[in-house]
């Protein structure tokens, strides 16, 4: 579709494909495409941060006041590959007008730091992490562990540990983030929003999953240390109605001393997350016998 390299007239890529003529990030409404252009001169960047490390794009979310929000083009990014777009990055040239072309890019992760806005006010930032589709190939997981390159497969976790989720944490997974995401940032069992405690578990382990299972959101829950720390050693779990169960071996009263009662219950349980729970219960009686 587009030449690697070459110069492109920005006004003519819109006629042509449409899309906000202004803006760094450019929806085109009418073709499965988003523009990215981006000015990689430090001296010309002010409350942006736009850079290529290890052969990753890390290209910062819109939005010049406040913290950044997950809305406009930053969702439109986010949401690239279920909404079946392409994304195209152009680079800013000395000739006035023109941008040169890139690659097509796919987003892999998400960074997120702290900067400050136009109005000098310290705010809540990230950048999306982006790989050329011509360089997938040439940087995927493999057993040679010699290279400090920086290295992502491709939207699953970039670790097997189970850890708690930071909003606001360099570097969180994209599959976190997702999950951070589908909860609302907020205890799937307590609606408590608390993320510098909550932790981020798959229903079914890690260990027990196949690829697609690692990376579907629908295998996440979200829980309060008590609550992870239970379900984790299978002590609870939850039927399909997303009502929790307790073990026999469970004491009533430190059940109480924790918090937790037998009308606690998921907020919202799907049909493919029925699927993971019901493993996850086969799991829980094996060890009730």
């Amino acid at each position: 579709m587009f030449i690697q390299n070459k110069d492109y007239k920005r006004s003519e890529l819109h006629d042509e494909f449409g899309g906000n003529r202004q803006r760094g990030i450019s929806n085109c409404v009418n073709h499965p495409i988003i523009f990215i252009f981006s000015n990689l001169n430090t001296e010309q960047q002010d409350v942006y941060i736009d850079e290529w490390r290890d052969k990753y794009f890390y290209y910062s979310g819109e939005g010049r006041v406040g913290d950044m929000t997950m809305t406009g083009g930053n969702s439109s990014i986010w949401n690239h590959e279920s909404d079946g777009q392409q994304i195209h990055l152009f680079e800013k040239t000395e000739r006035s007008g023109y941008w040169k072309y890139i690659d097509q890019l796919k987003l892999v992760d998400i960074n997120y730091y702290k900067n400050f806005d136009e109005n000098g006010k310290e705010r809540q930032s990230f950048q999306f992490i982006l790989l050329s589709t011509s360089e997938e190939d040439n940087i995927k997981i493999s057993n040679d562990d010699s290279s400090n390159i920086t290295r992502y497969n491709y939207n699953r976790p970039n670790t097997t540990e189970r850890r708690g989720l930071v909003t606001s944490r360099v570097g969180q997974g994209y599959y976190k983030s997702r999950l951070l995401d589908k909860w609302n940032s907020k205890c799937s069992v307590t609606g408590v929003g608390i993320t510098k405690i909550l932790i981020g578990s798959h229903i079914v382990p890690w260990r027990d999953s196949n690829d697609d299972e690692r990376l579907d959101v629908d295998n996440g829950i979200l829980l309060t240390p008590n609550l992870d720390g239970l379900f984790d050693k299978y002590l609870i779990t939850f039927d399909d109605n997303g009502k929790i169960v307790f073990s026999k071996k469970l004491d009533i009263n430190e059940l109480t001393i924790l918090g937790i009662n037998n009308e606690m219950k998921i907020s919202s349980v799907n049909s493919r997350m029925k699927n993971y729970l019901k493993r996850h219960r086969e799991k829980f009686y094996e060890q009730e016998k």
